[in-house]
C-alpha cells in the first residue's frame, strides 16, 4: 500500500496534528484569560471541545513522532482496521464538533459586536474572542485535512 502524504503516520501527519494542536491551545488560551467567558453558552461550547481537541491531537502527535522517528511504519493490517476506524470517527467527530463551535462562537461575538453590547466593554474583551474563534476555525482547518487524509485511507484496507 502507498503512503498517502497526510495520512496517520507521516511527517504531515505530524505537521498537521502539531498545528491543530497549537491553535487548539492559542484558542483556549484566549477565550480562558477572561473569567467571563461562561456568560454565553457557545463561548462554554467552544472551551469544551478544544479541551477535547487538544489532548485528542497531542495524543496522535505523539504517536506521530513514535512512528517516524523510530521508522516503524504503521501496518494497518497487523494493528487492524479498528484502531484506524476509531481515529478517523473520533477525527470526523471532533473536526464537526470544533467547526460548530468556531461557528457559534464568531456568530455570537459578531451579534454582540454590532449590538454594541455592554458586554464587550471598551472592545477588548470581544476581540480576544475573535482571536479565539479564528485559532479554533485554524484548529479546525487542519482537523479537516488530516481527517480526509485518513479517510481516503480506509478504502484501501
Amino acid at each position: 500500500m502507498d503512503e498517502l502524504p497526510g495520512s496517520f503516520g507521516t511527517s504531515a501527519s505530524l505537521a498537521l496534528r502539531l498545528g491543530q494542536t497549537v491553535f487548539s491551545i492559542a484558542s483556549l488560551l484566549f477565550m480562558c484569560l477572561d473569567i467571563q467567558f461562561y456568560s454565553y453558552t457557545s463561548f462554554s461550547f467552544l472551551v469544551i471541545v478544544m479541551g477535547f481537541v487538544s489532548p485528542w491531537s497531542m495524543i496522535l502527535a505523539m504517536l506521530d513522532v513514535y512512528l517516524i522517528f523510530f521508522k516503524s511504519p504503521y501496518n494497518y493490517h497487523q494493528q487492524g482496521r479498528r484502531s484506524l476506524i476509531f481515529i478517523v470517527a473520533a477525527d470526523w467527530i471532533l473536526c464537526l464538533l470544533s467547526l460548530a463551535a468556531a461557528a457559534s462562537t464568531a456568530s455570537v461575538i459578531d451579534f454582540l459586536i454590532v449590538s454594541k453590547s455592554s458586554f464587550c466593554g471598551e472592545g477588548k474583551l470581544c476581540s480576544r474572542y475573535q482571536l479565539s474563534a479564528a485559532m479554533s476555525f485554524l484548529s479546525w482547518f487542519l482537523s479537516l485535512g488530516s481527517s480526509l487524509f485518513n479517510l481516503w485511507l480506509l478504502p484501501s484496507l
